[in-house]
Formats: C-alpha cells, sequence, structure tokens
C-alpha cells in the first residue's frame, strides 16, 4: 500500500517583508519524505487560518490567495497521480521538482531497456542475428506485461527495484506466461542485463539479482532416428511447397547448415578442393563463427536441383518457415512420423544421426556446426540407441576373454 500524499500551507512567520506580510510555504510529506517550497506569495498573518491553511475573509488579497494557493495543491495532486502511475515509490522532492516543471532525471527500467534494444537493432547483421534481436524485444515485452499487470505501473525505476521482484518476474514468466525454464532464464539474462548496465553506470549501488538464483534445464534437441529419416526420405510429395520444404529439410540434415544460413548460402561460398570435392566454406549469420562443412551427393543434387530458381540469385529458394514448417508436418503425419517438425530439428540431426552416430569426432562436427565452444555441440548431439549398442557391442568384443570372475 503506498503512504498517503499530505500537503500543507503555512505562513514563514520570522520572514515578514516591509509591508509587514509573510511568506507561504508549502510542505509536501509522502511517508517518511518530506519536501518544504515557496509559494512565491505573501499573505497577511492576522487574516491566516492556520488549520485550513488559507487565508480568511472574502477581501480581494484573500481570495487571490487562496486561487493561487488552490491552484498549486492541485497540481501537486495531479502530479502525484501521474508518478504514482509509473512508479512504486514516490518521493516528496521528485514530486515538488516535477510539480514546479523540473523535470525528473530519475533512471526507468523499462526506458533503459529500450535503449539497450535500440543500440541493438544497428548491430543486426553484424554480431547480432534478426532473431536474436527478436528474443531481446520479446523480452521486453514479458517484462513490461509484469510491471504493467502485477505492479499497475507503467515503468519503475530502479531504484525501487528490489530482490522481491525479481522472484515475482521470474514466477510470472514461469506461469502467466508459460515459458519453459530455459526460455525464462533466456529473459531473465537480458533483464539482468539492463540492471548491470545500471549497476556499472553508478545508477544502482548494488545487483538486486545478487543472491537469486533458478533452475535451468538444457533444452531438448529433437532429431529424427535412421528410421523416421528413412520414411521422410521415401516420401513422395506432390505439392510444390511440400516438395521444396523436404528439400531443404534434407539439404540440413546432411549439412547442418542453418534456416538462416541455408536462406543466405552464395555461390561464391561453395569451393571445389584439389580432390574434386565440393565444400561450404562461410560464416555464421548469429555468431560469426566459420565452418566448413563438406557436400555429400545429397544437397549437391539439390544444389543442382534449384540452380537458377532463386530470385536473388542465391544457391536455394528458401520459402519463409511458417511455410517449411507446414510442409514438413504435412509430410510427418503422412508419413506416420509421431513429431513436430520444425526447420531446425535437420541441424540436429546431422549433428546426432550422420555424423557423431557414424563415429564422427565431436571436435570435428563442432567445427562443422560453427560452434564457438564444443559445449554447445555436446548440447545438440544426441546419440542414438543404436549408436550406444554399436559401442557396447563393440566394447564387449575387444574385452572378451581378458578377464575373469573367480568365484
Amino acid at each position: 500500500m503506498k503512504p498517503e500524499l499530505k500537503v500543507l500551507f503555512y505562513l514563514k512567520k520570522n520572514q515578514r517583508n516591509k509591508g509587514g506580510l509573510c511568506p507561504v510555504m508549502g510542505r509536501i510529506r509522502i511517508g517518511k519524505s518530506m519536501s518544504q517550497f515557496s509559494l512565491k506569495i505573501d499573505a497577511d498573518a492576522g487574516l491566516w487560518d492556520t488549520k485550513a491553511g488559507r487565508m480568511k475573509g472574502k477581501s480581494h488579497q484573500a481570495l487571490e490567495t487562496n486561487r493561487a494557493i488552490n491552484r498549486v495543491n492541485l497540481v501537486i495532486h495531479a502530479r502525484y497521480k501521474e508518478l504514482s502511475e509509473i512508479s512504486l515509490v514516490v518521493d516528496a522532492n521528485d514530486l515538488k521538482n516535477a510539480s514546479q516543471g523540473i523535470a525528473s532525471t530519475q533512471p526507468m527500467v523499462l526506458d533503459s531497456f529500450r535503449t539497450m534494444n535500440d543500440a541493438i537493432s544497428v548491430r543486426v547483421g553484424k554480431d547480432y542475428s534478426k532473431a536474436g534481436y527478436e528474443q531481446y524485444l520479446n523480452a521486453y515485452k514479458a517484462l513490461e506485461g509484469f510491471i504493467h499487470r502485477k505492479l499497475s505501473l507503467k515503468d519503475i525505476p530502479f531504484k525501487a527495484l528490489n530482490y522481491s521482484h525479481i522472484e515475482d518476474y521470474y514466477q510470472y514468466l514461469l506461469t502467466d506466461r508459460k515459458l519453459s525454464t530455459g526460455t525464462g532464464g533466456i529473459y531473465l539474462a537480458y533483464f539482468r542485463k539492463v540492471v548491470r548496465n545500471a549497476v556499472n553506470q553508478g545508477i544502482l549501488p548494488r545487483d538486486p539479482f545478487c543472491g537469486f538464483a533458478y533452475k535451468t534445464k538444457d533444452p531438448v534437441h529433437k532429431t529424427l532416428t535412421k528410421e523416421e529419416l528413412e520414411k521422410f526420405m521415401s516420401d513422395k510429395p506432390m505439392a510444390r511447397q511440400q516438395k521444396k520444404s523436404k528439400d531443404i529439410f534434407l539439404f540440413g540434415v546432411f549439412t547442418g547448415l542453418s534456416y538462416i544460413d541455408m536462406k543466405n548460402l552464395a555461390y561464391g561460398e561453395i569451393h571445389t578442393m584439389e580432390d574434386g570435392s565440393k565444400w561450404i566454406v562461410s560464416k555464421r549469420q548469429k555468431t560469426g563463427i566459420e565452418y566448413r562443412v563438406r557436400l555429400l551427393d545429397i544437397p549437391l543434387a539439390i544444389i543442382e536441383k534449384y540452380r537458377g530458381q532463386s530470385v536473388n540469385g542465391k544457391v536455394l529458394d528458401v520459402p519463409n518457415k511458417m511455410t517449411v514448417h507446414s510442409g514438413l508436418n504435412a509430410i510427418a503425419k503422412r508419413c506416420g512420423i509421431q513429431k513436430k517438425l520444425g526447420i531446425h530439428m535437420s541441424r540436429h540431426t546431422f549433428a546426432s544421426l550422420i555424423t557423431l552416430s557414424e563415429g564422427v569426432p565431436i571436435e570435428t562436427v563442432s567445427r562443422m556446426l560453427g560452434h564457438e565452444h564444443i559445449k554447445t555441440t555436446q548440447r545438440y548431439a544426441e546419440l542414438s540407441l543404436e549408436k550406444i549398442r554399436e559401442d557396447m557391442n563393440r566394447l564387449s568384443e575387444r574385452i572378451a576373454g581378458k578377464f575373469t570372475l573367480v568365484v
């Protein structure tokens, strides 16, 4: 519950002017904060009603003085209402400044978040991808929703931010927004980035996130099994967009390229080596990390199939994601694949089924995927049960007869 606003008007009787009049003063009190100011008008102490904080009588001087006091009182209450809509804590001195037309320089959370996002927007295509930027925008919208709906504010000043707000916001992300712990953790990380900027700039004396811990789970990267991939490849779609969706997905399965890197793939990024093999050598748009991957027979055939068909001169004519996903799931339904297919699943399948399960070292896979850290590749790579069985059978053959159990 917010503290009550109290406004008092009184005379400063120890400072009379030459005519014997006293300055009219105002005092704002909000909770424990208090601020005083002068109304720049004078009044006769003999006609002053201390309890009402106004002049007595209906003389011209009394009416004019009381009108001036009432105008100031109305402005103070109007500014208080405005400040209460954007801040949990309204300070008496801030209210006095706002009432006198002095702009508040109190740094606000959402305003700072927008400033950070604006700075990121001009770096899209350089060290930020469009998808990454959109995630920052989504994180902003989530925080804005929390501040509007749960705190009933338009914004919140950094100085009002505390540990309980962090806890409540995380709860809001998981329950009201129904986000996974992974996505919720990302949104919190972006919020904390804003807070840490405020700490570094001296706006906050300490980080309200300090001591806050939350559980996160590594995302489960779904892949196709060998049987599912065979079903998918054997399907013969009739619709043009389904055919294209299938080809784009298979290109990703056998190269590991992400959707945006397939869409941007240019002929100049395909190199023929001394042995005649063709390789894609490029940089990931998301991270700027170089990747190298050899083009096997299937992706080579797909390249030739679409040669010259792309309107922008790129290697592949890649539809928008919604069209691709719609086509993929129509094929999956027809093939009896009980999974929701997305274009990024092709990249996961490349990591798990096509490379790691076939014995390609994880260091090599990491380089082909353009990962900066091998830990990222480890999260992508799911070893199939078939691969585990093969490894254990191989181990069984190697140690056969080498160990004896003494009973």
